[in-house]
């Protein structure tokens, strides 16, 4: 085996929303490295060809059903020998609408599977590596736990949330040999917005505001970086093998905006940001 290669370290992953977008980015990338991977969908069938890749196991998880996942994972763990070196939390899904008129049952939805679920699926996971003294544990995040998007306030709630038990666990793990990563990516070329639940779509006809904010955010997915590119971040989080934030997107997202926004006082921040995505 190679030393040059992930698998040196990281001998089984488990990847939470594999059939899409950054979570199959990062399945690729772990199987080219040597990792054998346990990927999750909410439907097998939507995982295709990787499904039948030499190192892959297809894995049952519907993170609306978090007490079925976290069997899910306990199966998939026993496969495993017992334990995963590697588990990437990036399992989720998006809902665009104003916080007010949006029946607030739709956000406790989202909420309950990005935050609830997950963070039930890294106590779980968290265990093992503890036991052992050793594995990497990720949370797939999101640049809006910097920037928080207009009209996805669920979604702001729950990667802020996730970012927060990831400040948590870095602590307390520290000095175990356990490595927790919180991996914040920004805009990627996905079909993450053609998945988007939008309740608004009938609530407040032709809200010109909801119009100009969802067309921002349209516009951020077509001119950015493949999912692969992510994908190559992880990688180079993984082998520094240390815990902490992770930003990953293009330049001026992951890199000049974090830097100025340090500098810059909240209500600059706030008029930018409304400014930017035309509501002001």
């Amino acid at each position: 085996m190679a030393t040059s290669q992930l698998s040196a370290t990281y001998r089984s992953a488990f990847v939470t929303g594999a059939s899409a977008g950054l979570g199959r980015a990062f399945c690729e990338m772990l199987l080219a490295e040597g990792v054998r991977v346990w990927g999750t969908a909410r439907d097998p069938a939507r995982l295709g060809a990787l499904a039948v890749r030499p190192g892959f196991t297809a894995v049952a998880l519907d993170l609306a059903d978090p007490e079925g996942a976290v069997r899910a994972l306990a199966q998939a763990t026993v496969a495993a020998g017992g334990a995963f070196d590697l588990v990437v939390q990036n399992a989720g899904f998006g809902v665009f609408g104003s916080f007010a008129a949006t029946d607030f049952a739709i956000w406790q939805r989202q909420l309950d599977a990005l935050l609830g679920a997950t963070a039930r699926l890294s106590h779980a996971a968290l265990g093992p590596m503890l036991a052992r003294g050793r594995g990497c544990l990720v949370h797939v995040t999101s640049l809006a736990t910097d920037f928080p998007l207009p009209y996805m306030s669920g979604y702001n709630l729950a990667k802020a949330g996730l970012s927060a038990l990831s400040e948590s666990l870095v602590v307390e793990t520290r000095g175990t040999g356990v490595t927790v990563i919180d991996f914040r990516p920004g805009d990627y070329r996905t079909d993450f917005n053609q998945a988007m639940h939008r309740p608004s779509a009938t609530a407040p006809t032709g809200d010109p505001r909801l119009t100009r904010a969802w067309q921002r955010l349209e516009a951020h997915l077509q001119s950015a970086p493949p999912p692969a590119r992510a994908a190559v971040d992880l990688r180079r989080a993984l082998w520094r093998r240390r815990s902490g934030v992770v930003r990953s997107g293009g330049f001026f997202q992951a890199c000049l905006a974090p830097a100025f926004a340090a500098l810059l006082p909240a209500p600059v921040r706030r008029a930018l940001a409304a400014r930017y995505f035309g509501l002001r």
